[in-house]
């Protein structure tokens, strides 16, 4: 039996559902501390079919336990993301040594050179 807020905030994000709705006495407190659902639902005036149909952001979200690495469809979802890095020699230096350890304890040799 789950007994307290906080366990019940893990129960609920072991679960990691596409729709959680949270009907309780201090439902903030969900909406703070639970990360592993596709769309939460605060309080008993939102209605999951409220966010399908016409508050939420689209119906398209994570099912099977997505959640733990995805949220739901979104514009970002088509939008390219690149990344730069840039060293100085010395910087590059002190990067080389710690990639070398941090690989070689991988057991990715190669990476280590």
């Amino acid at each position: 039996m789950v007994e307290s807020d906080e366990e019940l905030a893990k129960v609920g994000d072991l679960i990691a559902s596409e729709h959680t709705q949270i009907i309780h006495k201090n439902p903030g407190y969900f909406l703070e501390n639970m990360k592993n659902y596709g769309s939460l639902f605060v309080g008993v005036e939102t209605n999951v079919a409220y966010g399908d149909k016409n508050i939420g952001t689209n119906h398209t979200l994570p099912t099977l336990k997505a959640s733990r690495y995805t949220g739901g469809l979104w514009v970002g979802k088509f939008m390219k993301t690149v990344t730069h890095q840039s060293c100085t020699k010395e910087a590059s230096v002190k990067v080389g040594e710690l990639c070398s350890r941090i690989s070689n304890y991988e057991g990715m040799i190669a990476h280590g050179y």
